[in-house]
C-alpha cells in the first residue's frame, strides 16, 4: 500500500469517526461537525475572508521567515568561528532560545504598536534562535578535511569560503533548522495576530472566538496545519532528502 492511500484511507476513517462522535456525543456548540466545518470553509473562500485572511498571514510570515534565517545563519557562523561570540552572545541566544515568543508582544506593541510590524517581529523572533543554534552546529560539524582543502586551493577565509564550502557542507543541519523554525514562526504568528490589528488567520481566529464560531476557528486551525505541512513536505522535507542522499547520510524506512 503506497504512502498516499495509506493517509487517504486514515483522513477517510477520521472523519467518519468525527462525524459520528458529533452525532452520537451530542458535542454542540463545543466543537463542530464535518458538514458545518466545510459549510465555514464554503462560505469563507466564497466570500474572500479566508483567502484574505490567509493571503496577509502568509505575506507576514515570508517576510518574518527571509529575516529570521538570514540572522539565523548569519549569527550560527558567527558562534561557529569565534569562541569569544559564543562563550558571550551564544550563551545569550540559548537563553533568548526557552522563551516564548510571544512574551515579547507586550514590548512589540510598545515600541511598534498594534500593526504589522509588531507581529513580524514577533514572528521573527519565534524562528531566528532555532536557526542560529542549528546553523552553528551544522558549521562546528563540518570535517575540518573540508576546509583545508578550500584553503589549500585559494578559496580564502571570507565570504567565499562561506558561501562556497561552508553553506553546503552545513547544508543537512540548516535544513532540520530551517523545518524547525519554520514551524515556530507558525506559532508565532498566529499568536502575534491574535492581538495585532488588521487581517489574518489570527485575527480571524480571535473574531471566531467572539462571536462563538467554532466553524470558523476550527477552519482556521485546519488551514494553518494544511499549509505547514504541504510546505513542509514539499519544499523543506525534499530538500533535506536531497541534501541527506548526497551526504550519504540518508537511510531506509519501511
Amino acid at each position: 500500500m503506497s504512502t498516499a492511500l495509506r493517509r487517504t484511507i486514515f483522513l477517510v476513517l477520521l472523519l467518519i469517526a468525527w462525524e459520528a462522535g458529533y452525532r452520537i456525543f451530542d458535542w454542540g456548540w463545543k466543537f463542530p461537525s464535518v458538514v458545518q466545518t466545510f459549510q465555514a470553509f464554503y462560505d469563507g473562500f466564497v466570500h474572500g475572508q479566508l483567502l484574505e485572511a490567509t493571503f496577509s498571514s502568509i505575506r507576514r510570515l515570508l517576510i518574518s521567515f527571509v529575516i529570521s534565517l538570514t540572522l539565523g545563519t548569519i549569527l550560527g557562523f558567527l558562534f561557529a568561528r569565534y569562541r569569544f561570540l559564543d562563550d558571550t552572545l551564544g550563551f545569550l541566544v540559548v537563553a533568548l532560545q526557552t522563551i516564548p515568543s510571544i512574551a515579547w508582544l507586550p514590548f512589540a506593541i510598545i515600541w511598534f504598536g498594534l500593526n504589522d510590524i509588531s507581529v513580524i517581529f514577533i514572528t521573527t523572533l519565534g524562528a531566528t534562535w532555532t536557526m542560529s543554534m542549528a546553523s552553528r552546529t551544522g558549521i562546528i560539524n563540518i570535517p575540518p578535511i573540508y576546509l583545508k582543502a578550500a584553503q589549500t586551493m585559494g578559496t580564502g577565509n571570507g565570504l567565499r569560503m562561506f558561501v562556497q564550502i561552508m553553506v553546503p557542507a552545513a547544508f543537512p543541519h540548516l535544513m532540520t533548522g530551517v523545518r524547525v523554525a519554520w514551524a515556530f514562526a507558525w506559532r508565532a504568528l498566529v499568536a502575534g495576530e491574535l492581538i495585532a490589528r488588521g487581517v489574518g488567520l489570527g485575527q480571524l481566529l480571535q473574531d471566531g472566538r467572539s462571536i462563538g464560531d467554532t466553524s470558523l476557528m476550527l477552519c482556521i486551525v485546519i488551514i494553518i496545519a494544511v499549509l505547514g505541512t504541504l510546505s513542509d513536505h514539499f519544499c523543506f522535507k525534499k530538500l533535506e532528502d536531497r541534501a541527506l542522499v548526497r551526504y550519504g547520510l540518508a537511510g531506509s524506512k519501511k
